[in-house]
């Protein structure tokens, strides 16, 4: 007991250093669970103090795209077809390609995109970045080669009343090879590795581990700590990540992400006297093996999935969209719901 109490002590001047200057506003959690037979769903909450109205879009390959409107923006044409959530319906949060790979942006305020020795490279905006990742890669190698090159400059609007958008992400393919990726005062910071099971906010991914292996000394079965905070959410989601039932079956597989992720969600409409807490508006649920799209909206009834295999992907395709403030009702596959749409309008 005497152990616990000075881990546990250890542990709260370590946080209390880390974080002593954050606020609580900013609250997302992504969760990788890792079943058998190739199966990985990852599983991520879209948290945020106001309402983020979020639509999903299905883009098929071929379609020219540009990373900005500024002079010298980067430009490409989409390799794969993808599924992507778009909130405001401008600016990608995150998404999945045809070929199993997903990138999960979420909020990281001590984000610092450009220096003096980036400034200049070719526009890049926020709302087109993980776009332009899974437009262009099959796999968190390729990814992370094109990211380290770092031949592009990000940039994005303010949003939500003037908030800036500081984000990391986490990239998994079907493999299980995983990324994050953080920007540190314009140098981009890469950590690898196989299976990487959780990411949340802040402090930068470094430190979060720091946090989490005091924690993993403890133990799960005797104490773990329980707020809706960045790192408390990071311990949550990891050890009970470590410690589900690994299985070949989908749907299991969704029930026990599903599971997780309500565990390390913020209750709808939670306070505790401050406006800049921010409560669960939405969860997705990436199944890699089996290309499905999960969107969970907290109001909503049920949950409901687009199978991004059975949609038409080829050069010359529509763009679908499926407009999500109609879902209240939907309940399983909700292919049928996309409908033909304009391309969206990106915020940049």
């Amino acid at each position: 007991m005497k152990r616990i109490a000075k881990l546990l002590a250890a542990g709260t001047a370590l946080a209390a250093a880390l974080l002593g200057s954050a606020p609580e506003a900013e609250a997302c959690t992504r969760v990788l669970y890792v079943g058998s037979d190739s199966l990985r769903i990852v599983g991520r909450s879209l948290d945020w103090k106001n309402p983020i109205p979020t639509n999903l879009y299905v883009y098929p390959r071929g379609i020219a795209k540009k990373g900005h409107d500024k002079p010298g923006a980067v430009e490409w044409t989409a390799r794969y077809g993808a599924i992507y959530a778009v909130g405001y319906d401008g600016g990608v949060t995150e998404g999945m390609n045809e070929k199993g790979l997903v990138v999960n942006g979420l909020f990281c305020k001590g984000t610092v995109y450009v220096n003096e020795s980036t400034a200049s490279r070719p526009p890049m905006s926020l709302s087109m970045f993980p776009a332009w990742i899974l437009d262009n890669c099959a796999t968190t190698a390729e990814a992370v080669d094109l990211l380290k090159k770092q031949e592009f400059t990000i940039s994005g609007s303010d949003f939500d009343g003037g908030t800036a958008s500081a984000l990391h992400w986490g990239i998994t393919d079907l493999s299980g090879a995983s990324a994050i990726v953080e920007f540190d005062h314009g140098d981009i910071r890469v950590y690898e590795g196989r299976d990487i099971p959780v990411l949340t906010n802040d402090p930068p991914y470094p430190d979060m581990k720091a946090i989490n292996e005091y924690w993993t000394k403890i133990g799960g079965t005797h104490m773990m700590p329980g707020t809706v905070a960045s790192p408390d959410r990071f311990v949550r989601a990891t050890f009970f990540d470590a410690h589900v039932e690994k299985t070949s079956d989908a749907a299991l597989g969704m029930a026990i992400v599903r599971s997780i992720m309500a565990n390390v969600s913020v209750p709808y409409t939670y306070t505790e006297g401050s406006a800049n807490l921010s409560a669960t508006q939405w969860r997705s649920y990436s199944n890699l093996r089996d290309l499905r799209y999960y969107f969970d909206v907290v109001t909503n009834d049920g949950i409901f999935y687009i199978d991004l295999a059975k949609v038409d992907l080829r050069k010359g395709a529509p763009v679908m969209k499926l407009d999500v403030s109609l879902s209240r009702d939907y309940v399983g596959e909700a292919n049928r719901h996309l409908a033909p749409s304009r391309p969206f309008t990106p915020m940049y």
